[in-house]
């Protein structure tokens, strides 16, 4: 499809954007601000893939089809592998900036907490030995764990004090005087992080699709 071709040649692009292009010379951030083009599009993945999910679990619960559930499920799981990379790229970027890899910044622990809800997702499901509970009781879980992630990232962050661009009264990158190269290797990094892991996740759909057929 025309939407995979799009993707590896956004993903190219920043890729090498990101090296080459030049960026704002800013205080503290420096050379580390190219990690907005990696550690930002992985969030946004996340929270694209945590909302598909969970529209997806919200269609089981009303129609009980087996591919809802299974959507629901490979959705959640690339979800997490982005919230994971996220963590990680920010952890990195924080070692550089903030002096240490960890802060107790409130979205690092936010993110944290996040994760850790959705891993419950996957132990729940694993731990149900009859597949239509197990389906039932994760579209159910996973409803919750979508709606305590809005106040973990996008809420309490901003309400508290917090070093994060965007974050307790800091302003994000947007209030910044960034030039129009970031821009250009921004967005697209953005959407192709988003639709590398959606291509990513129709595989996964198709296999599991393939593997319940008798």
């Amino acid at each position: 499809m025309w939407w995979k071709t799009l993707s590896a040649v956004l993903i190219l692009f920043s890729l090498l954007g990101g090296m080459l292009m030049t960026v704002p010379r800013m205080d503290i951030l420096n050379e580390t601000i190219r990690n907005l083009y990696y550690h930002v599009p992985l969030w946004f993945g996340m929270t694209v893939y945590f909302l598909i999910s969970a529209v997806y679990s919200v269609d089981y619960l009303r129609r009980r089809t087996p591919t809802a559930d299974i959507v629901a499920a490979e959705y959640a799981r690339t979800g997490m592998v982005y919230g994971i990379l996220g963590l990680v790229t920010g952890m990195i970027w924080a070692n550089y900036t903030w002096g240490a890899p960890w802060h107790g910044d409130p979205k690092q622990t936010g993110a944290a907490i996040t994760l850790f809800i959705f891993l419950a997702y996957f132990v729940l499901r694993n731990s149900v030995e009859n597949e239509e509970t197990a389906a039932r009781l994760s579209a159910v879980y996973n409803l919750f764990a979508f709606l305590s992630m809005i106040p973990l990232l996008f809420v309490m962050p901003r309400m508290t004090s917090s070093m994060h661009p965007g974050s307790g009264g800091n302003p994000g990158f947007n209030m910044y005087d960034l030039d129009s190269s970031m821009r250009i290797v921004f967005y697209p990094a953005a959407v192709g992080w988003i639709l590398l892991g959606v291509w990513i996740t129709t595989l996964h759909i198709r296999v599991r699709k393939l593997n319940s057929l008798p």
